[in-house]
């Protein structure tokens, strides 16, 4: 039997829904009982992880502990974040629990790097790209990581918090603007390194938008599948 997944999620819920319906959408299925058995725990009550970090909020970490073992008592064998920048505290999280969890900026990399990117753009909020979660990950296989200046970051920021909103035509507007200059600047690609960006951000023929989520998605359905004895862990 493929291992059970446990997301711990709701930060925020459509990009939760969206991890699942990637899962869902690259399980090579052909009946109900050939995908992965997920559990998600959409705690939408997690506080904001972006103040937390500069800060400015209530920590997060105790919440997404509390996640973590519900679903690890659930019956989870492993566990992803469907959020970027939660994993500055992946740490705290992983300590908790006796069962692996996937880290999705070191996932990225490692797909980064198989596909030869030498230059790459973030978008992220300010608390990814303060943490450096990307900009280490990507260092460890010699890639290097533009990011927004930090009068441009605000509308990074503006753009994310419109698609939390509901503003999807407004995030759209801020982020490709963004992403846009990152690709003049010399950026092969760019990385959505927010869970909300895919939703509106898709690639084109004038840029190339790798997304944390999809890479997240297939490993999910790999280490699923995979002997419990070979599960990667961070």
């Amino acid at each position: 039997m493929p291992k059970v997944v446990g997301i711990i999620g709701g930060m925020g819920p459509l990009a939760t829904v969206d991890l699942m319906k990637k899962v869902v959408s690259y399980t090579p299925a052909t009946k109900d009982q050939d995908h992965i058995h997920v559990i998600a725990d959409s705690f939408s009550q997690i506080p904001d992880r972006t103040t937390a970090i500069l800060g400015k909020g209530i920590d997060p970490s105790p919440y997404m502990i509390q996640s973590a073992q519900r679903l690890e008592k659930a019956g989870a064998d492993f566990l992803v974040i469907a959020c970027n920048t939660a994993h500055f505290f992946f740490e705290a999280v992983k300590e908790s629990v006796r069962i692996p969890i996937l880290h999705m900026p070191v996932e990225t990399a490692k797909y980064l790097k198989e596909n030869h990117l030498k230059k790459i753009g973030l978008l992220a909020t300010d608390g990814t790209i303060n943490t450096k979660l990307y900009q280490h990950s990507c260092q460890n296989f010699d890639i290097e990581v533009l990011e927004p200046d930090k009068v441009i970051q605000k509308e990074v920021m503006e753009g994310i918090y419109a698609i939390k909103g509901g503003k999807a035509a407004k995030g759209f507007l801020s982020l490709s603007t963004v992403a846009n200059k990152l690709i003049e600047e010399g950026a092969e690609a760019i990385i959505a390194g927010c869970t909300e960006i895919p939703l509106v951000l898709k690639s084109s023929d004038e840029m190339i938008i790798i997304d944390p989520t999809e890479i997240l998605a297939k490993t999910i359905i790999k280490t699923a599948n995979e002997a419990s004895n070979r599960i990667q862990l961070v």
